[in-house]
């Protein structure tokens, strides 16, 4: 579900319908609140051979939204550590068959493939940037987190946070629309 809250952000709830997520264009703020699902390098390993293989995903993907982290571990009294995002293009490979079955966003920072960039346009996807270098501020959004799957990859392990108003923007959108492309253009000196 996606609101539109008066300082002009939109509030983001997954489960994201194909309607959500074409409301959304590259730039727009947003803060999501309600569930993500964590994996990085090592548990898109585990999951691309079941894609292939046609075998069922240790999470439910459809509608969701994938964050591109591995907090790290917290204080005594804290939900989590610092939780920032890790480079999405390292999960290029990965993400069109993610998109497939159903997956509506990833989040994370840094630019993406054309391929990936193509699926979303596909399968009506939004790429979300989260802030670099942040994860200890971002730590501060989540409220709840479990491990779900792969729990011996440590870090690395599939983790279902309940997050509350995370921060982040739309980088690549469903129409095609690239916020880092737009920004290139935008300050391009005529000279250079």
């Amino acid at each position: 579900m996606i609101k539109a809250a008066a300082d002009g952000i939109k509030e983001v709830t997954p489960p994201l319908s194909d309607a959500d997520v074409a409301s959304l264009k590259a730039g727009d703020r947003v803060r999501i609140s309600g569930v993500l699902y964590t994996a990085r390098d090592a548990a898109h390993a585990r999951l691309f051979p079941l894609i292939e293989q046609g075998k069922p995903l240790p999470i439910e993907v459809r509608g969701q939204i994938i964050y591109y982290t591995g907090p790290s571990p917290a204080r005594p009294g804290a939900v989590v550590g610092s939780i920032g995002p890790t480079t999405g293009g390292r999960m290029d490979k990965f993400t069109p068959a993610l998109l497939e079955l159903g997956l509506k966003a990833t989040i994370g920072k840094g630019a993406r493939s054309q391929a990936v960039k193509d699926a979303l346009r596909r399968h009506t996807a939004v790429y979300f940037g989260a802030i670099g270098g942040a994860g200890a501020v971002l730590s501060q959004f989540v409220k709840a987190l479990e491990v779900v799957a792969y729990e011996d990859l440590g870090t690395e392990a599939i983790r279902r946070l309940e997050v509350e108003g995370f921060p982040a923007i739309v980088v690549n959108d469903c129409h095609g629309g690239d916020l880092y492309e737009d920004g290139v253009r935008a300050f391009a000196r005529e000279d250079a």
